[in-house]
């Protein structure tokens, strides 16, 4: 620029470099406006927040559904993730709090609803919780993973053999095995990989659960086309069975007897007959000693199917198709399995109250929980053209026996005579 510019053209440079500035500072603010929602600042005013302020001090039970677990629990839980949830603030903007994270997550859980839908009880902008989701996913399984894990020796599978024992009248059983598939949207480029026998796209969850409802294990994220067969073969679990490296102990006499047999676990038809995995007798006509040999083994696999029936009916995303990748719904999954037993152990009657079938033994009835009036997991296909071992039959044998002499209970002839 030259000194000694005429004033009039100094001057129209001057208001054409002024208009310039305020372009560039218009622009400025429309992005940020784009980045950040007026509404979405003020996340202390419009999330729900306040709301659950207010229902946990003039409506406990409310505030127990809203988020599955009363205020004290998720005080508790809280605690416990902070540290790896916990974000700094910054000169541009205030971090989402821990407590704002959890209560996301656990309401993403308890109502099904999508991220973009969450946003408007959050003030959590959608693109944001799908990040703070999965994170605090990540910490939760971190912080409860001793809440879900399998009996690390003789004396603790022993024990929990005792508990079924005492509970569902089925001597040296470990556990009861299934396997529901979970819906997701079909994941981009993956053909028909997730695609199952019921036409849908899906993940699988396999779950050992043990007398008190709790899962003992869970493997997820086999795709929903494999056989169900093939999805508990591929499992460590199912691996470590059969070369016997779960440390569960020897074939023991039977409490009061000497009957001899194996620990087991049970299972339906979705699994094979297994030295130490029993299933119901399938053929088409059965004798009074397999029926009632049918019903000992169904009793005792109520316990998962009622375990997976809260498990879905709390925490309704479960029920949903997850429109997520297919490594982020296995993180969804799980933390839902790992919170379910935190929530038993912590005796939260609100998340399991009324989810539970309540036999009868005088009359043979079964009350049903309130899942079972709700949409459910879909179940895992039958296993057909397997091929059993003999001593695996004979043991199924000497169950049948045992169940139908020293071992059978008072009501359950009268079930059959109905």
């Amino acid at each position: 620029m030259h000194l000694n510019m005429p004033s009039n053209d100094a001057a129209c440079l001057a208001i054409i470099i002024a208009a310039a500035c305020d372009v560039g500072v218009n622009k400025r603010k429309r992005k940020q406006r784009v980045w950040m929602k007026e509404w979405l600042k003020k996340r202390s005013l419009f999330s729900h927040a306040n709301l659950l302020k207010e229902l946990q001090v003039s409506s406990p039970l409310d505030y127990k559904n809203y988020l599955r677990m009363n205020s004290t629990t998720f005080g508790e839980l809280l605690a416990l993730v902070t540290p790896y949830i916990q974000k700094k603030d910054t000169i541009l903007r205030e971090a989402i709090s821990p407590k704002q994270r959890l209560f996301a997550t656990l309401r993403y859980f308890a109502s099904g609803l999508t991220f973009e839908g969450l946003k408007f009880e959050t003030a959590i902008a959608a693109q944001t919780l799908g990040h703070i989701i999965i994170e605090t996913c990540e910490a939760i399984i971190k912080v409860l993973k001793k809440y879900l894990k399998l009996p690390q020796s003789e004396n603790e599978w022993r024990n929990e053999a005792e508990a079924f024992a005492r509970k569902w009248n089925f001597p040296h059983c470990l556990g009861a095995i299934d396997g529901k598939h979970v819906k997701i949207f079909k994941p981009p480029g993956t053909g028909s990989y997730y695609f199952n026998y019921k036409h849908s796209f899906s993940i699988v969850l396999m779950g050992i659960v043990n007398a008190n409802y709790e899962f003992l294990m869970v493997d997820v994220g086999a795709n929903g086309r494999v056989s169900d067969g093939g999805v508990f073969s591929n499992t460590a679990f199912c691996k470590k069975l059969v070369e016997k490296d779960l440390c569960i102990p020897e074939p023991e006499n039977l409490t009061s007897t000497n009957i001899k047999l194996p620990y087991v676990f049970v299972g339906d038809d979705a699994f094979p007959l297994m030295e130490n995995l029993m299933k119901p007798f399938s053929k088409k006509t059965l004798s009074n000693e397999e029926m009632i040999y049918n019903y000992r083994v169904s009793r005792s696999r109520r316990i998962i199917e009622n375990a997976f029936g809260i498990l879905a009916s709390r925490f309704r995303i479960l029920l949903n198709e997850i429109n997520l990748c297919p490594e982020k719904a296995v993180i969804i999954v799980l933390t839902c399995c790992h919170l379910h037993n935190f929530l038993r152990h912590y005796k939260v009657e609100s998340y399991y109250q009324g989810g539970i079938d309540v036999e009868n033994i005088n009359s043979g009835e079964v009350a049903n929980a309130d899942w079972r009036a709700d949409p459910t997991l879909l179940q895992l296909q039958a296993l057909r053209g397997r091929n059993t071992t003999t001593v695996a039959k004979q043991i199924r044998a000497q169950f049948c026996n045992y169940f139908n002499t020293v071992g059978a209970v008072p009501w359950q002839n009268k079930i059959f005579q109905q």
